[in-house]
């Protein structure tokens, strides 16, 4: 279990089964009655974020979660296949389930997959991955005073902003985390 003074942002705690993220706290100690801690939490199930006050000393359940590195398969009827590497379980993620991950999944690559209670609820896709180009329009030679972009479709799906010399059948680094183009990857 853990107690308020405990808490920190990225600390995982479960209240009514449910698993939750601390988003953010504050510990605040008016000059009458106890003290208490304000926190943001998200759910790790349906990403809704709440709003939660806690007495001073409070305790909270630890949920019971397991990560594990799994390899991608394939998708099939808007179900993500993976599979454990060591033991070659397959198991299934919903799309709604991946979230923006699922703009950043290929074939073959390793995951991190969040189980609750032996059951996946979300995955974690590498901090940088590598895109190829299948549409964008062509960039003009001198067009690029002032650090201009244009769009450019992935392989996945997903829609980027580029610089104006990157072209159809180029390999992009992404960074998964805040979805934007890094490199061009010779």
């Amino acid at each position: 279990m853990y107690s308020t003074s405990d808490f920190r942002k990225g600390l995982k705690i479960e209240i009514n089964g449910e698993p939750f993220i601390i988003v953010d706290f504050l510990h605040v100690k008016p000059g009458k009655g106890g003290a208490f801690v304000r926190t943001t939490l998200k759910s790790l199930l349906t990403g809704n974020v709440i709003d939660r006050t806690f007495r001073s000393g409070e305790k909270v359940d630890k949920p019971d979660l397991e990560e594990k590195s799994m390899q991608y398969l394939y998708e099939a009827d808007h179900q993500y296949y993976f599979m454990d590497a060591e033991t070659y379980d397959q198991l299934f993620i919903t799309k709604d389930q991946l979230g923006d991950s699922v703009n950043y999944l290929q074939e073959n690559v390793q995951v991190s997959v969040l189980l609750h209670n032996g059951k996946p609820i979300g995955v974690e896709a590498p901090i940088f991955v590598e895109l190829k180009v299948t549409s964008t329009e062509p960039g003009f030679k001198g067009d690029t005073a002032g650090g201009a972009t244009k769009p450019a479709t992935l392989e996945t799906g997903l829609t980027v902003q580029v610089p104006l010399f990157v072209n159809e059948g180029d390999t992009l680094k992404i960074d998964t985390r805040t979805g934007k183009y890094i490199e061009r990857v010779r």
